[in-house]
């Protein structure tokens, strides 16, 4: 492993596959069979469930959990204390449950303490607000929030709200929403 830091305090089991630049810090746990990429950082008492796979520049902030059946590609943010689920119908007494999948696509950003239900797709460049529970997919640049999670807009690569044109109103770009709905 080239230019990993791991903090003395952090689990990181031996099957674990961890890119190079990537750094974990305290008390954080990354469990068999995961999969981090290149330049990804991995806070403080966050957990990483076996056979998760995240890649390359990915920020997992402070007390995050990402559990077995999540996918998250390259450039994603997660937020403080936001977690995914992963079994539609939890019981603890249910020895028969299956993992659904989540997948987060490239570049997308979940705010602090959101809540991602299994089985949805956090399309690329997406913003998840604060506190919000996603309980159905997420389009491409679409902004969602609320309790369950509704669509309030359009956000542009850089993270900035695009106004009723489709244009950016930090950078200036131009989209075409249509072809995200």
């Amino acid at each position: 492993m080239k230019d990993i830091f791991i903090h003395e305090t952090a689990e990181v089991s031996g099957s674990a596959v961890i890119g190079s630049g990537t750094k974990i810090w305290n008390q954080a746990q990354v469990r068999n069979d995961a999969v981090l990429g290149e330049n990804c950082v991995v806070s403080k008492n966050v957990y990483i469930d076996e056979h998760v796979k995240i890649g390359n520049r990915v920020k997992v902030q402070n007390n995050v959990n990402v559990y077995h059946g999540v996918s998250i590609e390259d450039d994603v943010f997660l937020g403080p204390s936001m977690t995914f689920t992963n079994d539609m119908y939890p019981r603890s007494f249910n020895t028969e449950w299956e993992i659904t999948e989540t997948l987060v696509r490239r570049g997308a950003s979940i705010g602090a303490n959101a809540v991602i239900r299994c089985g949805v797709t956090i399309g690329e460049y997406a913003m998840v607000g604060a506190g919000s529970v996603v309980t159905k997919n997420v389009p491409p640049h679409a902004l969602v929030a609320g309790n369950p999670a509704g669509q309030i807009g359009w956000v542009c690569r850089c993270g900035f709200k695009l106004d009723a044109d489709g244009v950016c109103t930090a950078c200036g770009k131009q989209y075409d929403v249509k072809e995200w709905e």
